[in-house]
């Protein structure tokens, strides 16, 4: 072994021994305060929509690598069902099935060609398709006020409360010019802001609020991306969790690696191997990394960031960024698996409506998918750069 090898091992050696004694290693969800409780929802997830935003990576990660302007994202929408009381909820509608219809402000994706979608069918058709009576939703929670999560409420009855943050612009189209929204979002629905400020709750550093009262489902305040961002801790066994995030990131590579995710899941092997060549040192560092050979193992931080450019989908990024970094205490914890609203790395790993969603812990489906973003045959991977001419 020549030198230079000699001393890599070290480094990687030492650089995992501080990880391993970095900070409070998450092994239960009891360290975040969450009280125990045997109440818990039943969860099942739709993928509405594909949708394809050309040149546009940029408003949403940072680097963008040459060949990678374009990115794919699912649209995931969630039904929640709690056992105690039988109230049914959705989590996120995705998008409606007519987005040219919505307000200037998200409809000029589609009238100039930036956004494509593969043919779908709204989360209403399907939920009925299902055997699922619109009638039955008790409410549906936005986690904030975009097209691509507030779907078309006009096809809900009255009786569908709608729950949003505290935060969120109620304003709409055309009063205001620059609305995501129009009056066809509200008409008829009672309107519930989430109140995070009289709640003495406080998880991994964000404020929650217990939606029912008994621990099975709390709402969390997560600012950054728009004014009224909140994501939620569905309790899907009584000691596990499901992160449902939102757009608290948009790519699993903005949330990992960080050091307490990669001391409770390390990297495959053949994960590991196979990103010693595939990530490119161009654009990505760190300190075991040699030109051409990149060492994930001593990365202590993210391989992506919140973009903070002109035009980023982050109206806040530097709170988006803080909140953030409070949500990926939960991803390296055991007890939680974060679905964020647009995480395509897991697209093909996690069960879809009608199956459930709750067994993800002894399913073993978290362990199976979290290092998938980087894996090059992976939709997710976007760590090589390539010439698309």
């Amino acid at each position: 072994m020549n030198l230079n090898n000699a001393l890599r091992s070290v480094h990687v050696v030492l650089t995992l021994l501080i990880v391993s004694h970095v900070g409070n290693a998450w092994a239960s969800y009891r360290d975040f305060d969450i009280p125990p409780s045997n109440a818990t929802v039943d969860l099942r997830v739709f993928n509405v929509a594909n949708m394809t935003l050309l040149n546009d990576t940029h408003a949403f990660i940072l680097p963008t690598l040459p060949g990678h302007q374009s990115v794919e994202y699912p649209m995931y929408s969630f039904l929640l069902e709690h056992k105690t009381s039988g109230t049914r909820m959705m989590f996120d509608l995705g998008i409606r099935q007519d987005p040219e219809n919505t307000p200037p402000s998200a409809s000029f994706y589609i009238t100039e060609g930036i956004a494509k979608f593969e043919p779908y069918k709204d989360v209403t058709q399907l939920l009925q398709n299902g055997g699922i009576d619109l009638a039955s939703i008790n409410a549906v929670i936005w986690s904030h006020a975009h097209f691509d999560h507030v779907g078309d409420m006009s096809k809900f009855p009255n009786s569908t409360n709608l729950i949003i943050g505290p935060a969120t612009d109620t304003s709409v189209y055309p009063g205001n010019p620059n609305a995501t929204l129009q009056a066809s979002d509200f008409a008829g629905h009672d309107i519930v802001k989430v109140d995070f400020a009289s709640s003495k709750l406080i998880f991994g550093g964000l404020k929650a609020v217990d939606h029912f009262g008994d621990g099975s489902l709390y709402l969390v305040d997560t600012p950054g991306h728009v004014a009224g961002h909140l994501t939620a801790l569905a309790r899907v066994t009584p000691t596990s969790f499901v992160v449902l995030g939102g757009d608290a990131f948009h790519h699993a590579g903005q949330a990992r690696p960080r050091p307490l995710f990669q001391k409770n899941f390390p990297c495959p092997a053949h994960v590991l191997e196979e990103t010693k060549t595939s990530i490119s040192t161009e654009f990505f560092w760190s300190p075991g990394s040699r030109i051409g050979s990149f060492d994930i193992l001593s990365r202590a931080q993210a391989l992506l960031s919140i973009s903070n450019l002109p035009d980023s989908v982050y109206s806040d990024p530097i709170k988006a960024s803080v909140s953030l970094d409070k949500i990926t205490s939960f991803d390296a914890d055991p007890d939680f698996f974060i679905v964020a609203a647009h995480d395509i790395s897991i697209r093909s790993a996690i069960p879809y409506f009608p199956e459930y969603i709750n067994d993800w812990k002894a399913s073993g489906v978290k362990e199976r998918s979290v290092w998938a973003f980087v894996e090059a045959s992976n939709p997710a991977f976007v760590f090589d750069s390539f010439n698309t001419n």
